[in-house]
């Protein structure tokens, strides 16, 4: 129900990044709870190794699990403490794929929220958090069926209940999962803690019964319990589960600069709580090589580390059966993950962390032959934080692009991120601190015919406001609501 999968993922791997502690990790890792039935990536290219795709891209799933990665019951005090009640569930509520450039500069947590509505594999069209547990429950009735008992049945059903989730996950992104990582409820007030506590900055006092969220306005740390609560709250918030998902990432962004302060990686008790919380609650794919992996990052800095969320076309959306649902265009989601990876050469690039959208005026051009789309873009350019620059017409042309002063200009990366990843090339004539989009006959990006997404709003520091830029490890903690 949080974005507590990737705090795992940071707690294992951080203690590498210092070239502090590999021998803790190296034991760690042997000790780790695997899965080994799922159907990963990636197709290896001929450079020692690395996905073919530019990427490694790692699955990461926070579950409802009452259980630890052992599948030990939790205890009544354990139980107690998460306040999440007692009843189990099979959903997925927490989505994060997360996009590491095979140079190992840079990583993007992609939040995919938990009531997306996609098509299923096996199981048709319904909401992805779902995925996993019809999955591990039909697989479960064949089993017993076939005369298996309930409780050999528990680890292959929930095997086949993550191979849906993953295979669910690559249909609507386009992406080869390569890794795979998974945690309870348990697990993310085990990490919290071994950080002594989390700050996060709330613009207004707040309060849920369902979660048992109850916070004062401004800045406090969070230890665990609290901290779940904080990120478990989706009642009274104006806009439900997507203000949860931000909620989610400016946590993660804090409690992975906290992770990464020396006060934390030379700490031999924080280490110690670290490990022991990441044993009884991650979850990992057999074939990751961890220390290996941590290598590849060993450059990587706090703010190089941002979170962000799929483009997404109407939350408030309802389904065949009248259910809420988020409904979402697999084509933007697409061409949003491929344009996360940064490349010269007019290569789509990503956003860069920290860029703040209102310093960039986006003029946009059609050039496409349909009529309003340049109207459509910039109204889904302007919601996203960008200034209003002119919208018109332009000789015909087959090929989209964001024109800027230079190829690496920010501000144009962040525009052509926010349209799903298209290239960006230099234009002496666009002035600095502009853009300018051109739309060709191959845009089909949010405001496009074909989609109705908009580009999902990036999170940025504000004292008072939502976020609404890319959310960075680097700074203080960004108010929400």
């Amino acid at each position: 129900m949080l974005g507590r999968s990737l705090v795992a993922l940071a707690s294992v791997l951080v203690l590498a990044v210092t070239g502090t502690a590999w021998r803790t990790i190296d034991t760690l890792t042997s000790q780790l709870a695997t899965t080994s039935a799922l159907d990963l990536g990636p197709s290896m290219s001929g450079d020692g190794g690395a996905p073919a795709d530019g990427a490694t891209d790692i699955l990461l799933v926070g579950t409802d699990s009452r259980a630890d990665a052992q599948g030990n019951p939790l205890s009544p005090d354990e139980l107690a403490l998460l306040r999440a009640g007692d009843v189990a569930t099979t959903n997925t509520d927490t989505i994060i794929l997360v996009r590491v450039p095979n140079d190992g500069s840079s990583a993007t947590a992609v939040s995919i929220p938990r009531d997306s509505f996609v098509d299923v594999p096996g199981q048709g069209r319904k909401k992805i958090n779902g995925a996993y547990g019809t999955a591990k429950a039909q697989r479960a009735d064949e089993l017993v069926r076939q005369g298996t008992n309930q409780v050999d049945a528990e680890a292959p059903s929930t095997e086949a209940g993550r191979t849906a989730l993953v295979a669910t996950v690559q249909e609507l992104t386009g992406v080869t999962v390569d890794h795979y990582a998974e945690i309870g409820l348990l697990g993310f007030v085990l990490l919290t803690d071994a950080v002594d506590g989390v700050p996060v900055c709330l613009a207004a006092a707040t309060s849920d019964p369902f979660s048992g969220a109850d916070f004062p306005a401004g800045v406090q740390t969070l230890s665990g319990a609290d901290a779940l609560s904080f990120v478990r709250q989706r009642k009274n918030l104006p806009r439900g589960d997507l203000d949860r998902i931000t909620r989610q990432q400016v946590f993660m962004a804090s409690l992975a600069k906290k992770v990464l302060s020396a006060g934390t990686l030379t700490s031999p008790g924080a280490l110690g709580q670290l490990s022991a919380a990441v044993q009884r609650s991650v979850v990992i794919d057999s074939g990751w090589d961890v220390v290996g992996f941590a290598t590849q990052l060993a450059g990587l800095a706090g703010g190089a580390v941002t979170f962000q969320t799929i483009p997404v076309a109407n939350p408030d959306a309802t389904s065949p059966d009248g259910s809420s649902i988020v409904e979402v265009d697999p084509d933007a989601v697409r061409a949003f993950t491929s344009g996360l990876l940064a490349g010269p050469g007019g290569n789509p690039a990503a956003a860069p962390a920290g860029t703040d959208p209102s310093t960039t005026t986006v003029d946009v051009s059609n050039a496409s032959g349909t009529s309003g789309l340049a109207a459509r873009v910039a109204e889904t350019l302007s919601a996203a934080g960008f200034g209003s620059g002119s919208v018109g017409n332009a000789s015909s042309s087959s090929t989209s692009s964001v024109l800027a002063p230079s190829p690496d200009d920010a501000g144009a990366a962040a525009v052509a991120a926010q349209l799903g990843g298209l290239p960006v090339r230099q234009d002496d004539g666009v002035q600095r601190g502009t853009a300018r989009v051109v739309l060709g006959s191959d845009y089909s990006g949010p405001g496009s015919a074909g989609s109705t997404a908009t580009a999902a709003p990036a999170v940025q520091a504000a004292p008072v406001e939502p976020p609404a830029a890319p959310v960075a490890a680097t700074g203080g903690p960004t108010c929400v609501s």
